[in-house]
């Protein structure tokens, strides 16, 4: 029989085994089956659509019929997985399966059937806390660590695959650290075999000791059936997620760093003369920044988190996210040959200024638009960079004279017919004139836009 001996990232010693006879590989999963699918949950969520009217509100057709055409309301339901993680109730599923939802349901395999409340979601992580009303206690899953999760490892994904109920697939750990997996920020991602069909999202993916090491979230699939390429969620950071929902933070909090990164080619690690191209490199650093006072500088590469290996900055971004705001975190730098530690305070995103935000009234092209100044936090809801500074759109009122000059939230307004836009109140008074035309500079992804008009 073939043994192993591997090191976890905690400094311990595991043995892995591989089946020493046919007998050994027709054993069951069945005892962990029995031991696990009690916490495996349907999640039901149900929402009104407003179905507007086949006329679109055009007047003509309102004048021409007398009245105006109503609108209807069409219920829409989605279906989905979750884990019960608390004997109190708590559940943990993907924010995409009660995305918008008005009334959402928990059902167990053996039949009951409960409502339940959105405790704290986040549509960037793709993570939902829900607390079950009345019941109890619930059989919990314990969250194992998925820093100990290795490539081969066997696992168990249990869900409801297309709604034909409580489903148990079986397959392996087939990559760690996935990005550029789905559209929102996070990308990190714990690959699998194990069959994922729509409807197991929101489920889990097991260990063979029964803990939680991952939600199931994400396929690749040419006909939205199981391609056996699946990705979960890493049990790390659902424990994060879980713990914040617990203390009423009513809201997420991600570390700042005050620096941007890039991922380490193969051409950036032989000009750096690094043996590896792994890593973060650090492209720039905002004075006065967490990074600046730790010491990082533009250059180096961040190579690893508390002795943890950082494959890209989309895993630097996790690393420091499961350690969590109010921490601090050992970031090894390497400039060539030469590495180095510093500790890096893990703070919350700083508001240099209060946003003051402002509806745009009047007759002139931004009427409609909603408008705040950028600081570091509202940058960082807006999904922007730390370092952009100005008068950033929020919000663009539908069929507004903003919207139909193609005026779109995370424009940075720079100046109006000359005058520099530094502050919401600036934009206020400049719009208020009543020129011929205008003249405007629009930032729009690191581009300059300059637009005429009458």
């Amino acid at each position: 029989m073939a043994t192993a001996a591997v090191t976890t990232p905690a400094g311990e010693v595991a043995e892995r085994t591989v089946p020493p006879s046919r007998e050994a590989m027709q054993l069951s999963f069945a005892p962990l089956v029995k031991k696990t699918a009690n916490s495996v949950v349907n999640v039901y969520a149900e929402r009104m659509v407003q179905q507007r009217s086949l006329f679109g509100d055009d007047p003509f057709f309102e004048q021409f019929f007398g009245q105006r055409m109503p609108n209807r309301s069409e219920k829409q339901s989605s279906l989905g997985s979750g884990v019960v993680v608390g004997a109190d109730g708590t559940v943990v599923t993907n924010n995409h399966v009660i995305e918008g939802a008005d009334d959402i349901k928990v059902a167990f395999a053996d039949g009951r059937e409960f409502a339940s409340t959105v405790v704290l979601k986040d549509d960037r992580l793709d993570l939902a806390v829900l607390k079950i009303k009345g019941g109890g206690p619930f059989e919990a899953m314990p969250i194992g660590d998925s820093d100990r999760v290795e490539v081969g490892d066997l696992v168990l994904a249990i869900g409801n695959p297309f709604g034909v109920g409580q489903t148990v697939t079986s397959g392996i750990v087939s990559a760690l650290a996935r990005n550029q997996v789905t559209s929102g920020d996070f990308g990190f991602f714990i690959q699998t075999d194990a069959a994922i069909n729509p409807g197991n999202s929101g489920g889990g993916l097991i260990d063979m000791q029964g803990e939680l090491i991952g939600i199931n979230t994400a396929i690749f699939s040419r006909g939205g059936g199981s391609n056996g390429v699946g990705f979960a969620i890493p049990a790390n950071l659902v424990k994060a997620f879980v713990t914040s929902a617990a203390n009423g933070a009513g809201g997420f909090v991600r570390p700042f760093i005050g620096a941007s990164f890039e991922p380490v080619t193969a051409e950036v690690a032989e000009a750096l003369g690094l043996k590896r191209s792994r890593g973060a490199l650090v492209t720039a650093v905002l004075p006065g920044g967490p990074a600046e006072q730790a010491g990082i500088r533009p250059g180096e590469v961040i190579t690893a988190v508390n002795g943890i290996e950082v494959e890209h900055p989309d895993a630097l971004g996790y690393r420091l996210t499961t350690v969590g705001v109010g921490h601090d975190a050992r970031l090894t730098l390497a400039d060539g040959a030469k590495t180095r530690d510093v500790t890096l305070a893990l703070t919350r995103a700083p508001e240099t200024t209060p946003p003051d935000e402002r509806l745009i009234e009047g007759r002139n092209p931004f009427a409609g638009a909603v408008v705040a100044n950028l600081s570091p936090r509202l940058a960082e809801d807006l999904r922007m960079p730390s370092s952009s500074v100005g008068v950033v759109v929020t919000t663009v009122n539908r069929g507004s004279p903003a919207a139909r000059i193609g005026l779109a939230p995370k424009d940075i307004i720079r100046s109006v017919n000359g005058t520099t836009i530094e502050t919401s109140e600036t934009l206020e008074k400049a719009v208020d004139d009543d020129p011929a035309f205008w003249r405007v500079e629009i930032e729009r992804d690191g581009r300059v836009i300059r637009q005429f008009f009458r």
